[in-house]
């Protein structure tokens, strides 16, 4: 059997981080099953939908590797066959024109609102032969939804799933301007698209059980339907676009990475025995739909930035250097191109309890920067003896004709008792002068990262 999945979101603002997972589960059962991804642009509304948003969409998939195949598929380009299987709905008997005006569809709504029942369509015009079709009247088409009996789908996540048909209401298919309704839209699109499976929200539940009866009055093959939990805010509630952490520019924007974003999200909801880190090989060849919970999984930022912290200890340092470059690039200022080879070599330490490449920029400062900055707590701390430290520093550390860890510990050490103190006594005046801060990388470590001269000009500004 081939595997057909797509992702459809609509460009009507940035990509929310439950999208981003659902384009993922969808993208990683496709590759495990040698199948076909799609994007598919839901721009049928046109007031929303925005080019920028598109363009965001289709950067954020690829910036966290996952990959479409062709040229994505744009709704608004086949309104004309959404139309034309309305009109063959209509033709068939599974559709009808109803003329009920809003002020009719309002009091309908209000009356249900004061019984408090859901608001379902009364069906007035479904059998319209005692009626009186109004004049320059534009109607809506309606779907014929089954009135007796169940509909039963098999979810493949969430199990069999089993409804009584009066529940569901005759949906318009096609506004009265005769634009496709999503219910419409999306079924024909599925359809040409050959989808095999659809995963998705399972906020999308009830749209599957209407979409269901579109695809039987077609008779079309349905089909595979998995509906995955919603992601809950670390409060618990549904997650929105107001919340801090909701789309993928927020994550990027404090420097995850894309591969512990990517394993973030494959394990929010989904796990393979004890397995917690995965490569990206790894999430395609074990990922099933089995492994899916069906609980709502809850956001933990915490957990974010650890798996991002494992990520950039490990990664190769000049990888980590392309990402963080990029990330400077596009958030900070750019960077000296002189100043890249030490950032390179100086990658091992600076990442160093870092849990975001935003770490790495806060610690890679004073290497950035032709100029350090002592802030005003910082600049209490130097006091007469700290200056006689640096001094003495200084004199020693020009003699030193070699320099490494082994060459400058001695220097410290011979402070230390010729002042009568203790590391932290020496470290920190010359730690603040070197970086402007008394945090930050290890003292030997930033010495040895500067060139000689460039230490010097610094001890001497004291």
């Amino acid at each position: 059997m081939s595997f057909n999945c797509r992702f459809a979101p609509s460009p009507t603002g940035p990509l929310h981080i439950g999208g981003v997972r659902t384009a993922l589960f969808n993208w990683l059962l496709a590759k495990k099953n040698k199948g076909k991804f799609f994007l598919r642009i839901e721009d049928t509304d046109k007031e929303r939908s925005k080019e920028e948003f598109k363009k965001q969409i289709i950067s954020s998939l690829a910036w966290l590797g996952i990959e479409h195949d062709g040229e994505e598929y744009i709704q608004s380009k086949n309104i004309k066959k959404h139309i034309t299987i309305a009109e063959e709905l209509l033709k068939k008997g599974f559709a009808y024109k109803c003329y009920c005006s809003e002020q009719e569809i309002n009091e309908q709504k209000e009356k249900c609102k004061k019984q408090g029942i859901p608001y379902i369509y009364n069906r007035k015009w479904r059998d319209a032969k005692d009626l009186q079709v109004p004049k320059d009247v534009q109607p809506v088409i309606r779907f014929k939804s089954k009135i007796s009996g169940n509909t039963i789908i098999k979810d493949l996540v969430q199990g069999e799933r089993n409804i009584s048909n009066s529940t569901i209401e005759d949906f318009v298919i096609l506004r009265k301007d005769k634009s496709p309704t999503y219910q419409l839209s999306a079924t024909v699109d599925d359809h040409e698209m050959k989808i095999t499976h659809v995963i998705r929200g399972d906020d999308h539940m009830i749209n599957s059980f209407k979409q269901k009866q579109i695809y039987d009055a077609m008779g079309w093959e349905v089909p595979e339907f998995a509906h995955i939990p919603l992601i809950h805010s670390e409060q618990g509630k549904k997650l929105s676009k107001r919340d801090n952490a909701s789309t993928l520019d927020d994550y990027i924007k404090i420097g995850i990475i894309p591969d512990a974003l990517r394993n973030y999200l494959l394990r929010l909801g989904w796990s393979h025995k004890d397995k917690e880190i995965f490569t990206k090989q790894e999430s395609i060849d074990l990922f099933d739909l089995n492994g899916v919970g069906k609980s709502p999984s809850k956001l933990d930022m915490s957990r974010i930035l650890s798996i991002n912290e494992t990520y950039i200890k490990t990664i190769n340092e000049k990888d980590l250097f392309k990402f963080f470059k990029e990330y400077v690039s596009k958030y900070k200022t750019s960077i000296d191109q002189s100043k890249e080879e030490i950032l390179i070599k100086s990658m091992g330490f600076l990442k160093n309890k870092g849990k975001t490449l935003e770490d790495i920029w806060n610690n890679s400062q004073y290497i950035i920067k032709d100029k350090v900055e002592i802030g005003a707590e910082d600049k209490k701390l130097i006091d007469d003896l700290s200056k006689t430290i640096i001094k003495d520093f200084k004199s020693e550390y020009e003699k030193l004709s070699s320099l490494s860890r082994e060459t400058l510990e001695p220097v410290i050490k011979s402070l230390i008792d010729k002042h009568k103190t203790n590391f932290k006594g020496v470290g920190q005046p010359l730690r603040i002068t070197l970086v402007g801060s008394r945090f930050g990388p290890g003292l030997y470590d930033v010495i040895l990262s500067l060139d000689k001269s460039e230490v010097l000009k610094r001890l001497k500004s004291i």
